[in-house]
Parts: structure tokens; C-alpha cells; sequence
């Protein structure tokens, strides 16, 4: 995996000036409680419930509230609520929010979530989906979802 310019200065600054590598800086400024939420994000629960695959601990009522819109397919319902913003993952106003972290995690979690989908559904098989948007530095638009490839039939 190819590291992210902004990590690589800040790795770089540590030992007065001699650097640290990636695993022994993680060791020095990450924690347990941490490790086991970003467990949870990086390998998450998936349910099926009512013909969808969902985020365990999703609200039926918000899916029925997104069913019931005009225009809606299951593709779209099951899309809206599987997705995640990637900036969300922190605080909003989160100093060391970068593009590059963004689009490496996302891209990561990407490959993350086809490969539990995979093994998890093997008979429903899932388009994931990393969403970049046009102007690269809106951070808050960059989206993590997935949806069954047996919606995209349904919706053509």
C-alpha cells in the first residue's frame, strides 16, 4: 500500500528528524479502545433482513422512510443506507484530515467491505462502490457504499 505524502511528513519529523516507521508510530500513538471501534469499521456486521443486505444496527424506520420516496429503487434504499462518509469517521474539524488519507482509507475499505461481502453472502454477490467526487477536495463527499448486483437487473 502506497503511503500517503501527508503521513510520510508527519513520520518524518519523529526522533528529531530520524523518523519512525509506520507500525512502531501506531504502537507510540494509538490505543486499544480505538483499535476495537476502527475493528468495527474496517471489518463491520452486515445483516440480511427483507430482501436487502444492511450494516447490522441499521432503523427500519429510516429504510422504510427511504423506500417510500418517489423514485426510489431497491438499489438507491439499499445504497443510502449502506453508505459511509469517509470524513466521518473522525470529528467534524479533524486537523489532520487530508485528501490523500481519504482516498487510501476508502480505497482500502473498499476491498475490505468486497471481500466480507463475498464471503459473508457468497450467493448474493455486491457492487461496492468508492465515490470520489469531482471537486477532490471535498472531503466530506468522499462515500463508501455497496448495494446486490440483483438490484442493478431490477432497475434496467
Amino acid at each position: 500500500m502506497d503511503m500517503p505524502d501527508s503521513i510520510k511528513a508527519e513520520l518524518a519529523v519523529w526522533n528529531n528528524g530520524k523518523g519512525i516507521d509506520i507500525e512502531s508510530w501506531v504502537g507510540c500513538e494509538g490505543n486499544f479502545s480505538l483499535a476495537v471501534g476502527y475493528a468495527r469499521i474496517f471489518w463491520p456486521e452486515f445483516v440480511e433482513f427483507d430482501g436487502y443486505i444492511l450494516r447490522k444496527g441499521f432503523s427500519e424506520t429510516s429504510l422504510r422512510g427511504f423506500e417510500s420516496q418517489e423514485g426510489s429503487t431497491r438499489k438507491s434504499t439499499e445504497w443510502v443506507m449502506n453508505h459511509l462518509h469517509i470524513a466521518d469517521i473522525h470529528h467534524y474539524g479533524c486537523k489532520d484530515i487530508s485528501k490523500d488519507k481519504i482516498k487510501l482509507i476508502g480505497r482500502v475499505l473498499k476491498e475490505i467491505y468486497e471481500a466480507k461481502l463475498t464471503q459473508q453472502f457468497p450467493e448474493s454477490p455486491c457492487i461496492v462502490e468508492f465515490h470520489e467526487p469531482e471537486g477532490e477536495e471535498d472531503l466530506l463527499e468522499y462515500q463508501l457504499s455497496f448495494w446486490q448486483a440483483k438490484h442493478e437487473e431490477e432497475n434496467a
